[in-house]
C-alpha cells in the first residue's frame, strides 16, 4: 500500500493512531452503559468512536487506491459495502419493534461469524510469505479464526429461530449430545495442529463444515429458558471472532474491540447464570432442561379472575405498589400505560416501584430499555436484589406479562426445571394481580403455581388494554 503522506506521519500510523481513539472510546462507551444516568452519553461515545474507526478506514483505502488499480478495488468494494450494509441498518432500525430486538441482535451476532469466516478464508487463500515460526502462528490464526467465525454464525442463526418463534424453543436432545459436542472439540484441537503443520485446504473445509454443525448443535440443545444468556454467550463469541479477523488484518482496532465485546459478553453471561442458579458451563454446553421433570401435570387447584375495575378499587386503597414486568408488556407495548398508571398512583401518595430480574424479557435490559423509552424515573426501577426483600410488606404486585421470573416452583419445588433458580418472590406480598391472555406456560414450558395462590387474581386479556381499562376506572 502507498503512502502519500511526508514524514513520521504515514498513512498507517495516522489510522492506527485514529483506531486507538476510537478504541479508548468503545471503552467509555461501555463504562457509560452500566449506568442508567449515563447510558445516553455512553452511545454518544460509541457512535462517535466507530464514525472515527469508518472514516480512518475509508481514508486509509483512499490513500491506497491512489493510482493503483488493486487498491481501487478495494475503494469500490468498500463503498459498495458501506453502501449496502447502511441501508439494511437504517431500514432494519426503523422497522424494528423493541420486542423483536433480540431476535435481532442475534441475527446481528451472525454476520459477525461469518465475516471472520470469510476472512480466514482469504488468509488461507491469500497466505503472506512469513518466516517458519510466523507462517505457523498465522495458519493457527486462520484456523482458529475460522472455527469461532462459523460456531458463531450458525448459533446466532438458530438463537434468531428460536427467539422470533420460527423454530421450537425447547432443547434439542440427541442421544449423547455431550458426547458429540466433546468429540467436536477435541477433533478441533487435532485438525488445528495438523493444519499448522500442513495448511492444506480440505482442512480447512473440514473444520468449517464442522464448526458450522457445533455451532447448530449448540444453541439448538439449549432450552428458551436459557435464552437471553446464549444470545449474550453469542455476543461474546461475536466479539472473539472479530480479535482473530483482526490478528489476520493486523488491525489493532479490531483486536481491541474483538476483546471487549468477548470480554464483557462473557461476563455478563457468567453473572445472569449466577442469577440464575445455573453453571455457567452447563448452559452454553447446551444442559439446561433435560434432567428434571416439567411437573406439568401437577393439580395446583382453580384460578380467580379479577376485573380491570376492581384492580383499580385494589390499586386505590394501596399504599405501596411493585410493578413486575416481562416478555408480555413488550409484546404489548403496555410501557406508555403502565409509566403512566404508575405516575398516577404516585400523584395519590402510592409507593410505586419497579422490580426487574436480571433475564426478564429475551434479552438483558430489554425491561429497563422499555421503561426508560416509556420516560420511568430510574430511581423507581429496582433489580431483583433490591426489592425482593420488601415485596412481604408490599400492598399489590402487578405481574405485567411476566411468568417463570415470578415463578415459585423455582423455590419451592425441587423437581421443577427452574428450581434454584433466584426469583421475584411476588407471592409474598398481600395481593397478586397477574396480567396475562391466557394460562399458557411461560416460555421455559414449565407451569406456575403462582396463578392459584390464594392472594394472586388473573387479569385477562391485551396488557396494554386492561392498563387503559385500570386508568379509566381512575
Amino acid at each position: 500500500m502507498s503512502d502519500t503522506v511526508s514524514g513520521p506521519w504515514t498513512a498507517e500510523s495516522m489510522a492506527g493512531a485514529a483506531y486507538i481513539v476510537a478504541a479508548l472510546l468503545f471503552i467509555l462507551s461501555l463504562a457509560g452503559l452500566s449506568k442508567h444516568e449515563k447510558a445516553r452519553a455512553g452511545v454518544m461515545y460509541g457512535i462517535a468512536g466507530m464514525v472515527i474507526a469508518l472514516a480512518a478506514t475509508i481514508w486509509l483505502t483512499l490513500q491506497g487506491a491512489w493510482g493503483t488499480g488493486a487498491g481501487f478495488t478495494g475503494l469500490v468494494l468498500l463503498v459498495a459495502a458501506v453502501l449496502v450494509g447502511g441501508a439494511i441498518g437504517l431500514w432494519r432500525a426503523r422497522v424494528v419493534q423493541m420486542t423483536g430486538m433480540p431476535e435481532l441482535i442475534a441475527l446481528l451476532h451472525s454476520f459477525v461469524g461469518l465475516a471472520a469466516v470469510l476472512v480466514g478464508w482469504n488468509g488461507h487463500l491469500e497466505a503472506p510469505d512469513l518466516p517458519g515460526a510466523l507462517t505457523a502462528v498465522h495458519h493457527a490464526e486462520v484456523f482458529i479464526g475460522v472455527f469461532i467465525g462459523a460456531v458463531t454464525f450458525t448459533g446466532s442463526i438458530v438463537a434468531f429461530l428460536k427467539l422470533s418463534a420460527r423454530m421450537k424453543s425447547s432443547p434439542l436432545m440427541l442421544p449423547g449430545k455431550n458426547a458429540i459436542n466433546l468429540g467436536a472439540l477435541i477433533a478441533f484441537v487435532a485438525l488445528t495442529v495438523w493444519y499448522v503443520n500442513d495448511s492444506q485446504l480440505w482442512l480447512l473445509v473440514v473444520v468449517t463444515a464442522l464448526a458450522l454443525a457445533l455451532g447448530w448443535h449448540l444453541v439448538a440443545s439449549i432450552g428458551g429458558g436459557d435464552m437471553p444468556v446464549v444470545v449474550s454467550m453469542l455476543n461474546s463469541y461475536s466479539g472473539w471472532a472479530a480479535a482473530a479477523a483482526g490478528f489476520l488484518l493486523n488491525n489493532d482496532l479490531l483486536i481491541i474491540t474483538g476483546a471487549l465485546v468477548g470480554s464483557s459478553g462473557a461476563y455478563l453471561s457468567y453473572i445472569m447464570c449466577k442469577a440464575m442458579n445455573r453453571s455457567f458451563i452447563s448452559v452454553i454446553a447446551g444442559g439446561f432442561g433435560i434432567a428434571a421433570p416439567t411437573g406439568g401435570d401437577a393439580d395446583y387447584g382453580q384460578h380467580r379472575e379479577i376485573t380491570a375495575q376492581a384492580t383499580a378499587e385494589l390499586l386505590s386503597n394501596a399504599s405501596s405498589v411493585v410493578i413486575t414486568p416481562g416478555y408480555g408488556m413488550a409484546v404489548a407495548q403496555a410501557q406508555y400505560p403502565v409509566a403512566e398508571l404508575a405516575h398516577q398512583l404516585r400523584e395519590r401518595g402510592v409507593n410505586v416501584r419497579f422490580g426487574i430480574h436480571p433475564v426478564a424479557g429475551r434479552l438483558p435490559g430489554h425491561m429497563n430499555v422499555l421503561l426508560a423509552e416509556a420516560k420511568v424515573p430510574y430511581d423507581i426501577v429496582l433489580e431483583m436484589d433490591e426489592i425482593n426483600d420488601d415485596l412481604g410488606d408490599t400492598s399489590v404486585v402487578l405481574v405485567i406479562g411476566a411468568n417463570d421470573t415470578v415463578n415459585p416452583a423455582a423455590a419451592e419445588d425441587p423437581g421443577s426445571p427452574i428450581a434454584g433458580m433466584p426469583v421475584l418472590r411476588v407471592w409474598e406480598a398481600e395481593n397478586v394481580v397477574v396480567f396475562k391472555r391466557s394460562m399458557a406456560a411461560g416460555y421455559a414450558g414449565v407451569q406456575n403455581p403462582l396463578f392459584f395462590r390464594d392472594n394472586s387474581q388473573m387479569l385477562f386479556g391485551d396488557a396494554k388494554q386492561r392498563v387503559e381499562d385500570i386508568l379509566k376506572a381512575f
